[in-house]
């Protein structure tokens, strides 16, 4: 069973990263694009929506949430692109990876929290 669950996230992690690749190549839509650049994004984002240390919800999203995006991008994303994607995810599975996508979205984050607290700053003042 645990070595199912493993595939089965090792599955997940893979299209996360195909479906980042698809949202950049010409022949899909641009708004699944923008779907696919989001459900990406969150999927390797370090911050969650339901933080990990409440008990229960903490990982509904992981466990619900990321499945379901990725599955909606990858029903809207044209199956030749798909493939395509995943052939090229599932060998930068086996690169080292770098600390620089960490960084950016971690400042992404940052960056949002700044510009929320100083939108309610400014309005509630």
């Amino acid at each position: 069973m645990i070595s199912r669950i493993k595939t089965w996230a090792r599955t997940l992690r893979r299209d996360a990263h195909a479906i980042f690749l698809a949202s950049r190549d010409p022949r899909v839509p641009w708004a699944v694009k923008l779907l696919a650049l989001a459900v990406a994004a969150y999927a390797f984002s370090p911050i969650d929506l339901i933080p990990d240390f409440i008990p229960v919800l903490g990982y509904l999203d992981d466990l619900v949430i990321v499945p379901f995006g990725i599955w909606l991008v990858i029903a809207l994303i044209p199956g030749d692109v798909m493939n395509e994607c995943r052939a090229i995810a599932s060998a930068a599975v086996h690169r080292p990876g770098g600390k620089a996508a960490a960084i950016a979205i971690v400042a992404l984050w940052i960056s949002g929290a700044a510009a929320l607290s100083w939108i309610a700053l400014i309005r509630w003042i």
